[in-house]
């Protein structure tokens, strides 16, 4: 799983990064975790809204800081299917 983690670096983008990280951690998933700074790599990746989270390609958070509990669901999710 590749999951990506797109924002400038403001405190809500950090936050977001280290509950994605905790959110794997507590899940067992092996995941290739990478936090994106640039506005134009990010804008390339369909990102409007910031911090948002992307797996394999999908963006499935965006706008908001989501928190460890909903991170484990979207992984859970995306994991089973």
């Amino acid at each position: 799983m590749k999951i990506l983690v797109a924002g400038p670096g403001c405190p809500r983008c950090i936050e977001t990064e280290k509950n994605v990280r905790e959110a794997c951690l507590q899940l067992k998933i092996n995941a290739d975790i990478e936090h994106v700074y640039d506005i134009k790599e990010f804008a390339k990746l369909g990102v409007i809204f910031t911090p948002a989270v992307i797996v394999d390609g999908k963006i499935v958070a965006s706008g908001k800081l989501p928190s460890v509990e909903e991170l484990k669901k979207i992984f859970s999710n995306i994991k089973e299917g």
